[in-house]
């Protein structure tokens, strides 16, 4: 089998190895990865709404109200009055969530250097330069759902070399 070249083949087994050691260690959150995903966004993102974080991580605003009430049930996350729309809903982490959010980032971390222990450590933050790069311009295309913003001003951007 000739897997040199083909991209989708070498995203399929990162994806999946991804899922499987990340899942595990996610253990008793609710909705495993995308309960990960939705946390994280509330604590480091600023999202206005309920409806902006579903469409920050693309998720449809009907499922996201169900994640949220999973992790409403489970003390991580509530949801309190937007003081610039009354109508609408902010999700704010508890501090629960928080304390829970640091150590799964921890680990979370931890299983990504294992996952990417093929390269060295110059790589794999080349390689998560190069990766961020690429998923932030293909949601340019889809300017609707924006995942990227924050991870915008936390990366550096490796686009543009620095000036000497």
């Amino acid at each position: 089998m000739r897997t040199e070249g083909d991209f989708g083949w070498h995203l399929g087994v990162l994806l999946s190895a991804y899922q499987g050691s990340v899942t595990t260690l996610l253990g008793e959150l609710p909705h495993a990865t995308r309960g990960y995903q939705i946390l994280s966004t509330v604590v480091h993102g600023d999202q206005p709404t309920q409806a902006a974080l579903a469409a920050h991580l693309g998720i449809d605003r009907t499922v996201m109200t169900y994640l949220i009430d999973d992790l409403v049930k489970a003390g991580l996350v509530e949801r309190r009055l937007n003081q610039a729309d009354r109508r609408a809903r902010k999700i704010v982490v508890t501090p629960l969530g928080a304390r829970t959010l640091t150590g799964l980032e921890h680990q979370v971390r931890q299983a990504e250097v294992t996952l990417l222990g093929g390269l060295e450590e110059g790589e794999r933050e080349t390689f998560r330069g190069l990766l961020r790069k690429v998923a932030c311009h293909l949601r340019n295309i889809e300017p609707q759902i924006d995942p990227c913003a924050a991870a915008g001003h936390v990366l550096p951007d490796t686009s543009t070399p620095p000036r000497r």
